[in-house]
């Protein structure tokens, strides 16, 4: 029995399916572009065998405890770690029942399709997965990720992986990078430079973090130019382990244009902890401007996600920490928002600023017209909450008509579930080819553009976006 239909994802008419079809045959075995993840770089570095199911598919992926949690499992019987080192489920066995019994949860969802393709096409499973089989997908699973086939390199290579970029806070040693560029191992694991830590003043121990960014890089941190010449020093620090881009999850999409000595009397204030919340984003606001200003520098791509209202449980941020299933979209501004930005930097076609958003109402009021005129913006690709079909089909029925196809930047994964990743990209290239095929057959399209077309929001526009 399959667990996944063979079209899945393709119109229903049928001469648009069967173009569908043709399209997604010749993308579909294009090698994999990962320029935006949260994997962990520690598996590739040690390339120790993962250790049960649960702790692949359930412990570490937030889609999936989150649902459960919504329907009343509590986080410590799914094994998700407390800050406080409290007690929580250990055995994997007891997880994986858990996980199976709730797994009708995900119906409809696209986590059932990630789920389910990696279940068949990464283990060789053909058994639904449900409290009654429990046990047995348990023990087929747990017996391949024994064999060397199913180490996270030898993984890696299968899945056809070319390049895969993980996610470092600007104070990361990049440990696990040293170890797999020593190792000798041919598979491109690269870093990405993500400063939250050191440029919002309402992350907990601002001012320690700036000192031991100072201490990392030898600047004097408690000055503003030395500041920014600590952030140039770990910029090129992150650029030397493979980085080609900053990552920057902010909680708005402002951005500021103050001169250097406003920047550095804001600058001190933060450091002393007394910024409002109005000073604390206009600070963030005016170092995505310093941030585009050293990628003109340095060549790294900006990445720009704001939106997230981070931490929206105070008892699970205070019980389990950050990126625990409870980011919550909001409703985000971006015309005037990035205009300080865009002002400054946004007619430099040197410059790469990937945009993306939690907030679909902006695609085609505010995102397209913005790419459609900025030479320096490209729009990311849907992600975390509308990675899937619908928020692709939504995505390129609003955005297309403005901005076009090559003011995007391809598709990304954004997974710390490594097995999902040829699931997710599976996903987005039958959406586009689906969105592709529709084209096609409503006049719009021509079949030999289509086909260059999947070829590129597969693969050749994230290469160019992310400068591989």
């Amino acid at each position: 029995m399959s667990l996944t239909d063979p079209d899945r994802l393709f119109p229903i008419e049928p001469s648009a399916r069967a173009l569908a079809r043709d399209l997604h045959t010749s993308v579909c075995d294009l090698p994999i572009i990962s320029p935006h993840g949260h994997c962990d770089p520690r598996w590739f570095a040690e390339n120790a065998r993962f250790e049960n199911p649960a702790a692949l598919f359930v412990i570490p992926d937030h889609y999936v405890f989150r649902m459960l949690i919504s329907q009343g499992v509590a986080p410590e019987d799914l094994g998700i770690p407390r800050v406080d080192a409290g007690q929580v489920e250990t055995d994997s066995r007891k997880i994986w029942r858990l996980f199976a019994q709730h797994f009708h949860l995900f119906r409809g969802t696209p986590s059932a399709m990630w789920l389910n393709h990696s279940f068949e096409h990464v283990f060789g499973l053909n058994t639904p997965l449900s409290a009654e089989t429990a046990d047995a997908c348990y023990d087929h699973i747990e017996a391949m990720l024994q064999t060397d086939a199913f180490l996270p390199r030898a993984l890696f290579e299968d899945f056809n992986v070319e390049m895969l970029a993980t996610t470092e806070g600007a104070l990361d040693g990049l440990r696990w990078h040293r170890q797999i560029r020593e190792s000798g191992w041919s598979g491109r694991v690269v870093t990405t430079y993500r400063p939250d830590a050191v440029v919002d003043p309402s992350f907990e121990g601002f001012a320690e973090n700036v000192a031991q960014l100072g201490a990392l890089t030898g600047e004097d941190t408690s000055s503003w130019q030395g500041y920014l010449n600590a952030h140039a020093a770990r910029r090129a620090f992150f650029k030397s382990f493979g980085a080609t881009a900053s990552d920057h999850g902010h909680p708005s999409a402002r951005t500021a244009d103050l001169s250097q000595a406003e920047a550095a009397d804001l600058f001190q204030k933060a450091l002393r902890g007394t910024c409002s919340p109005e000073e604390e984003d206009v600070f963030r606001g005016h170092m995505l401007t310093e941030m585009a200003r050293m990628s003109l520098e340095d060549g790294l791509v900006l990445q720009i996600h704001p939106g997230s209202r981070r931490n929206h449980s105070a008892q699970m941020f205070a019980r389990f920490g950050r990126d625990k299933g409870f980011d919550i979209p909001g409703r985000t501004d971006y015309v005037q928002d990035l205009r300080p930005l865009l002002d400054a930097v946004g007619m430099e076609p040197a410059l790469n600023v990937i945009l993306f958003t939690l907030d679909e109402t902006t695609y085609g009021r505010e995102l397209a017209p913005l790419a459609g005129a900025y030479p320096a913006l490209k729009l990311g690709p849907p992600w975390w909450f509308f990675d899937s079909y619908e928020g692709i089909k939504k995505f390129r029925e609003a955005t297309t008509e403005t901005c076009g196809f090559y003011n995007t930047a391809g598709f990304n994964d954004d997974t710390r579930a490594f097995c999902s990743i040829p699931a997710r990209h599976d996903v987005a290239r039958r959406s586009d080819c689906a969105y592709l095929a529709t084209l096609v057959r409503t006049g719009r399209l021509s079949e030999a553009e289509a086909f260059e077309l999947a070829h590129d929001l597969s693969y050749r526009l994230a290469k160019e976006a992310y400068r591989l």
